[in-house]
């Protein structure tokens, strides 16, 4: 599938501005005394905190959830809104051990109750609260392709790894347990028996085909003497790249792999066209020509579609339900089904059939049903509709989005190809977009109904940065606000649909060498009252006393 068309002009203008705005940004963040002097400072905000409804907590339950379920946390705001430095993880003397211009993909960024988790390069690291020492550090085998921002109640998650060839099936070869493999990381595609009753065509590239001259083991003996006496050799090919076929399902708080499956026959999966995600008690992924299913408790294959076809799946978007996107056809004839699929069967439940014209579909949500498309001639244009759909696949509304008016980043992802619109939030009654910048520093977020894709309320950014929504908890909206001036502390804060009230939820501040963050660039997360940025890119810092060191990722909580 097509990757799209450039950076949106968000990015680009933040791009734009990056030499300004760091030289603006003078805060003193090395260290936790600096974090808490610069929100102590800020006076201003903390009186906005203390305004309109200082005890009027997020009074939303959240529900008891099986293990199996993803997380779904209902996040009050904190009694303290001045954060304080609960993981500073930095790569020490990055640039002196990689080189100055050196970068490493940073994919994944998790938090349990007790742990926050960052996916670098072919490693997970965890950290525990209070710390910046790695508390474990698993290497998978491999450099990560893709991973979901999904994580299982009790704190589990899926990694999809492009699996070194020299290491074979080696189990956890990091700090995180015993070497080799346990019980539970088996390879589970060596499994007998399928609980689907679908037929199974196995993993044929794990046969290793042999030539003719090696028939019986005994090779051309001739040709290599004729080599030894002068004979010239042809060049030897380069190997093609491993494909992203190794599935590694772990447990977060402790880095141990749970299990591991080869997908079958997934020669043709490659980052960034490949995509993982999960659902209850499934663990799914797509790569354009097949897609399959596990299932989380032990990795048995659920179910696999990996027969040549007229539509194949282009990914998979989790959470409460599965959506799958279809894409059928190659070129001027190329359309678009979306289905929502049982994960237990692979069996769709329905099906919408997206207009023709559509260059590129993105999932924006599962449930409700939310599709992002970009419609138009080339791709030199974003997505230019949001369309909601009904819990029985029928079509409700279009959100139409004109180019230049809101931040869109679907099209522009680092990694994954289908679940990647981090600029839009989606509620059960609404959905939440920011709109493009006014000027350096301002700029809006709109709340529009999913029935009739009318907008319904702007909050304003005052003027104190620009903002971009990050998820819907509890009934308010959590959005990400930068700093303006470089003074002020960059926030998160709590917006209500049904007031239009803002609350800040935490106040802290991002050090320069963390990189800008925006939607697509870095991850913010927020998770038990906490808040966790991590840039995508690990790259080592150009300036301070920090020699060269490259940021990772940094926590907050209130103080």
């Amino acid at each position: 599938m097509s990757q799209g068309p450039p950076r949106s002009q968000f990015t680009q203008s933040v791009l734009a501005e990056d030499s300004a705005r760091r030289q603006r940004r003078t805060r003193l963040l090395a260290g936790t005394a600096g974090l808490l002097a610069l929100v102590l400072c800020t006076g201003g905000w903390m009186l906005w905190s203390a305004t309109d409804d200082e005890a009027d907590a997020q009074d939303a339950k959240a529900v008891q959830q099986a293990p199996d379920d993803i997380r779904d946390t209902v996040e009050n705001v904190p009694r303290s809104p001045a954060g304080r430095l609960i993981v500073d993880y930095r790569e020490k003397e990055f640039g002196k051990r990689r080189g100055a211009d050196a970068s490493v993909p940073a994919p994944g960024t998790w938090a349990t109750d007790r742990t926050l988790v960052r996916g670098v390069g072919d490693q997970l690291k965890g950290f525990t609260f209070g710390t910046s020492e790695e508390a474990w550090s698993t290497d998978l085998g491999g450099p990560i392709c893709d991973t979901t921002r999904h994580v299982t109640a009790d704190g589990r998650t899926a990694v999809l790894v492009q699996e070194r060839a020299e290491d074979g099936d080696k189990g956890d070869g990091g700090k995180s347990g015993k070497s080799g493999k346990s019980k539970g990381e088996k390879d589970s595609d060596e499994k007998k028996g399928k609980k689907s009753g679908k037929p199974d065509k196995g993993d044929k590239g794990d046969k290793g085909e042999k030539s003719k001259g090696d028939k019986k083991g005994k090779g051309k003996g001739k040709g290599k003497g004729k080599g030894e006496r002068g004979k010239k050799r042809k060049p030897a090919r380069p190997e093609p790249p491993a494909p992203c076929d190794r599935l590694v399902f772990v447990d977060l708080d402790t880095g141990k792999k749970l299990w591991q499956a080869k997908l079958p026959e997934a020669r043709t999966a490659f980052a960034p066209n490949t995509n993982v995600t999960m659902v209850r008690g499934t663990v799914t992924v797509a790569w354009g020509d097949g897609s399959v299913a596990y299932d989380m408790a032990g990795g048995e294959r659920l179910w696999a579609s990996t027969s040549a076809s007229a539509c194949g799946d282009a990914g998979f978007a989790g959470g409460r339900a599965l959506l799958a996107l279809r894409r059928c056809g190659d070129g001027d004839d190329r359309t678009y089904r979306v289905q929502k699929v049982d994960p237990r069967t692979g069996d769709p439940e329905w099906t919408y059939k997206v207009d023709r014209g559509i260059r590129n579909v993105y999932l924006v949500s599962s449930e409700p049903a939310v599709i992002a498309v970009a419609a138009g001639d080339g791709d030199d244009g974003g997505v230019t509709g949001l369309i909601t759909l009904d819990d029985r696949g029928a079509y409700r509304s279009t959100v139409d989005m004109p180019e230049g008016r809101y931040m869109e980043n679907c099209s522009v992802p680092l990694f994954g190809t289908v679940e990647t619109c981090h600029s839009v939030a989606v509620g059960r009654d609404q959905l939440f977009l920011a709109t493009a910048r006014k000027g350096s520093d301002a700029n809006g977020i709109v709340s529009f109904d999913l029935t009739t894709g009318k907008a319904v309320r702007t909050f304003d950014s005052r003027g104190r940065g620009v903002m971009y929504p990050l998820e819907v908890s509890g009934g308010k909206l959590l959005a990400f606000r930068g700093s303006g001036n470089g003074v002020d502390p960059d926030a998160v804060v709590s917006l209500d649909p049904e007031t239009g009230k803002e609350r800040p939820f935490l106040l802290f501040g991002v050090p320069d060498g963390a990189g800008p963050v925006e939607p697509g660039r870095a991850d913010v997360v927020v998770e038990g009252g906490r808040v966790f940025i991590a840039p995508k890119e690990l790259r080592a810092a150009r300036e301070g006393d920090g020699e060269g060191a490259a940021y990772g990722a940094l926590g907050i909580e209130g103080a």
